[in-house]
Parts: C-alpha cells; structure tokens; sequence
C-alpha cells in the first residue's frame, strides 16, 4: 500500500514507528478498550481519548473546582481545570523531548482529575472519611470514565489512559507517559500553588528557601524549566530529576506544606466545606430517591454509599453550595 492509500489514522501509525523512541506506548499496539470499537479514520486510539476527554461533561466541570484557595475573589487564581492545562502543558514538553507517546501522555493528563471532589482536598478528606470503601480522587477519576459519564455508559479508554489516570498519585504506571504524567502534576501543583499564595499575599518571593530557588532559580518559569531539563536530561529509562534538583525541589515542597497546604489562613474556609459535606451526605444516604436516576441506577450496582459520593464528589464548588442551600437554609416567604 502506498502513502496515499494510507489512510490518515494508520500514517500517524506509521510515523511513531519511526520517529518515538523505544520505550514509548505506540497507539496501534494498545491492550484495548474494555468494550471493542472500530478504529477511526482519522485519528489514533489515544487521539480518540483524548478527545473523549476534553468534550465530557466532567472535564467542563473543573472550571469551577479548588485548586489550593476555595472559591478565591479574583480571575487569576489556579482551578481544577486550569491545573489540569499545566500538567498537560508540561507532560507533553518532556513527552515530546524524550520521543514519548505525546497524544497518550496528553489523554493521561487531561483525564487525571476527572474524580476530584469540590473544595480540593479538604472534599476529598472528608469523603474519604464518611465513604465505608474509602475515597481517593485518583480511583474516582477512573470511575469517572468508566461508569459514570456518558449517562453511565462511561467513554470507554483504552487501558492505557486508564492505567495513567489511575497510577498519578499513587502507584507506577506501565507506560512511560503515565509516568510522565505524574512527574508533570507535582511539577506543576507546586509552582503555580507558590504563584498563587504569592498572588494572595500568604508569602512572598523573598520567602521562598534561597537554598532552593538558588538551584531551581527564582520565577516560576525558570522553577519548571529547570526541572524539566534535569527530567529530560535523565532520559527516558530514568524519568527521575538529577540529585541536587530532586533536593531542592523536595525543599520547596516541605515549605508549601508548613506555610501554605497548612497555613490557618488559607484553610480557615475547610471547616465549613466540610461540615457542608456531611450535611449533603446524610442527606442523600437518609433516602436514596433524592438523587438523580444515574446515581440512583449506580447504588444498586455498588452500594449507597458509593453512589451518594459520586454524586457529591462531581459537583462543582458553586453546585455544592447552591445545592446546600437549597436543602438547609430557610427561604423567605412570599406571597403567591
């Protein structure tokens, strides 16, 4: 068959063939989806999901989840989705330095937190605390794609993407893009995360261990270059950063953690994203009926308990409150 008889699908085949490298996830040779499709004309198989992705319900929703400050007085302060552009952004800069898969290492990271709750963490503490299964927002955002969108039917992704957005936090992904992926999240959460405290005034540039930004340098642009060069510079076997940048860059994390993750100021709103949780919670478990008929279709596959979270968890911030409200709070009256 010649080039032109090839169809545009199977050219793109071709040329990772050529052109990645050998420890990258090529899309024609993919374990498959849990539910077999015929292959489209145009695109890859980790092209397909990662358009099955960015067009889902889910993904939309991110816009208006926390990231680190719950629901911030201002337009410049990171969300869930925009968190998610940057870990996309920077996966896809070393996926395409070391001749990875890009498009799979795209889909990873675009689908890697589908399942997280509203209020950031703190939503995703408590329903790990009230959920008898537990709740971990990297397994929800596999039962995200699995089960709940698409009305239930789920978007069906290969193995590969699930396998990425499953192992992100927690785990060794088996491609080397997955791995990338997780590498991309803590690169980018803790650089932005220093952009916006200092944009909110918890700490300033000149707070920052000199130690650190002595290695990593001192804006976030030269922080995230600097250690995605040391990752490139590693090599795709690898996928580590050198020592000294490693160091440093841990250094910076434990500072976040005392001064920002933990700071009373920036956590004083929690309390009551929490409370505002268990109140929903027992809400839904006091009688299932309430919930939506996809959720209400969910409890008797998996319990309860795990439908009433999954309700909860894909709300966004905003839906959440609204939906408090509505629930707990008198209304005043009026004449008909």
């Amino acid at each position: 068959m010649t080039e032109k008889e090839l169809l545009p699908r199977e050219r793109i085949e071709q040329i990772e063939r050529d052109v990645l490298c050998s420890y990258a996830c090529l899309s024609a040779e993919t374990k498959g989806r849990k539910r077999s499709a015929s292959l489209d004309d145009l695109r890859t198989e980790f092209q397909r999901d990662r358009d099955k992705i960015l067009h889902c319900n889910s993904f939309r929703r991110l816009k208006h989840k926390t990231q680190v400050f719950l629901i911030p007085a201002g337009d410049h302060y990171r969300t869930r989705l925009t968190h998610t552009l940057e870990v996309a952004q920077i996966a896809r800069t070393i996926s395409r330095a070391l001749r990875l898969n890009e498009d799979l290492t795209e889909a990873i990271a675009l689908g890697h937190d589908l399942g997280h709750t509203p209020f950031g963490h703190a939503g995703e503490r408590v329903l790990n605390e009230l959920c008898p299964e537990g709740f971990r927002h990297y397994e929800q955002s596999v039962r995200v794609v699995d089960y709940i969108e698409h009305d239930g039917s789920g978007l069906n992704l290969t193995y590969e993407v699930r396998d990425g957005i499953l192992k992100h936090t927690n785990g060794i992904a088996e491609t080397k893009e997955g791995q990338v992926v997780r590498i991309a999240d803590v690169i980018a959460y803790i650089n932005h995360d220093i952009d916006d405290s200092i944009r909110a005034g918890v700490i300033s540039e000149e707070e920052l261990p000199h130690d650190a930004t002595a290695v990593l340098g001192n804006t976030k642009s030269k922080r995230i270059t600097t250690l995605i060069t040391s990752v490139v510079n590693n090599g795709a076997d690898k996928l580590c950063m050198d020592s000294e940048v490693r160091k440093a860059h841990d250094t910076l994390h434990k500072f976040m953690f005392e001064n920002v993750y933990t700071n009373p100021l920036c956590k004083s709103e929690e309390v009551k994203a929490r409370e505002l949780i268990i109140k929903l919670y027992q809400y839904y478990m006091s009688d299932i009926d309430r919930l939506p008929q996809l959720y209400k279709d969910l409890a008797k596959r998996f319990g309860k308990s795990r439908a009433v979270c999954d309700y909860i968890a894909g709300m966004t911030d905003g839906f959440a409150i609204g939906t408090f409200n509505g629930i707990f709070v008198p209304k005043g009256w009026s004449a008909v």
